[in-house]
């Protein structure tokens, strides 16, 4: 059974950036749904939850953080990785805080979501 990811940020363009980053999705048996928000996520996840959610923190209808938190409220084992430009250590204590598996530095390469996708799914 394919695993299923949900890639969230606002940017049309850092999806493509890190859509280009993942790896073939026959190669890790995955389909990837894409949402531009933290509410989309939300009811995106509410209708089907996800083995996987790669999540922005800087968004303006509702950011990473209040997303991450309301994400883990409704599922305390959803598997979220941050892929965020803010690489702030503040930023990062806070998301490890609210259970976030791992933060990755935007731009991102193939390597490293390959490397997430190989410990996550």
């Amino acid at each position: 059974m394919k695993k299923r990811i949900l890639l969230v940020d606002d940017s049309m363009m850092s999806r493509l950036m890190i859509k280009k980053c993942l790896p073939s999705s026959d190669q890790y048996s995955y389909e990837l749904q894409e949402v531009d928000g933290g509410t989309k996520c939300l009811d995106s996840y509410r209708k089907a939850p996800y083995d996987l959610v790669l999540l922005d923190l800087t968004m303006p209808d509702m950011d990473g953080f209040e997303t991450l938190e309301k994400l883990r409220e409704m599922d305390p084992d959803a598997r979220v990785v941050i892929v965020t430009a803010d690489i702030q250590q503040k930023a990062a204590e806070r998301v490890f805080a609210l259970g976030a598996l791992e933060v990755v530095k935007k731009p991102t390469s193939q390597e490293k979501m390959t490397a997430v996708l190989e410990k996550y799914l």
